[in-house]
């Protein structure tokens, strides 16, 4: 193995988790400056840049430690992104209560949980065949840079303070259920990029 002057692996393919990762900071600085709009905004391009990040890393032949990299990678990414920003944006939003609190704690224990499974049988079935993956086991934690964005703008305009945060409960429990998701189709990820791309200039035009 050659010597390294930095560690890790550079290259084109890991430009969009790196940029999702400092989206989902940025937002976490606008919660601190009490600008939950901002998150969103964050939250939401971190959202669409997880869609499209592994399309572009199979344009490339990695070797088998660069897709060991990759995996670790986006999941510490979706770790920020899609664990910390949500739980963090659902305590400051809402009442605080003991109710708030659990309801953040168990949300961000889940996702942890449910990221460092996912890669435990990723790894496995890279191992074992080159096939795409078609299907999730578990509800997939970026599933959060729609809901919740689309939760807030329901609660902004209904008497239901705590509807985020229940919302928040109800994924926390999908994350870690035995249940069989189908992994979107080209199509299908067009449909989601394009619901996404509404919500967050919806939001930007209201910042």
């Amino acid at each position: 193995m050659s010597k390294k002057h930095l560690l890790g692996f550079y290259d084109y393919t890991v430009i969009l988790t790196y940029a999702g990762t400092l989206s989902a900071l940025h937002g976490i600085l606008s919660l601190l400056n009490n600008s939950p709009r901002q998150a969103l905004i964050c939250l939401m391009v971190s959202g669409l840049c997880d869609m499209f990040d592994g399309t572009i890393a199979a344009t490339k032949d990695r070797n088998r430690q660069e897709k060991r990299f990759g995996i670790q990678i986006d999941s510490l990414n979706d770790m920020v992104a899609f664990g910390v920003l949500p739980a963090l944006f659902v305590y400051t939003i809402c009442p605080k209560s003991p109710l708030s609190l659990l309801t953040a704690s168990a949300y961000l224990l889940c996702a942890l949980i449910r990221l460092a499974y996912f890669n435990v049988l990723e790894e496995d079935r890279q191992n074992h065949t080159d096939q795409k993956r078609t299907e999730y086991l578990g509800l997939p934690v970026t599933v959060s840079a729609l809901i919740l964005p689309a939760a807030y703008a329901i609660q902004s305009m209904t008497p239901a303070t705590h509807l985020c945060s229940l919302i928040l409960a109800f994924m926390a429990l999908l994350f870690i259920s035995p249940i069989r998701i189908p992994k979107p189709r080209l199509k299908g990820i067009i449909g989601l990029a394009a619901a996404g791309t509404a919500l967050l200039l919806g939001m930007v035009l209201e910042v």
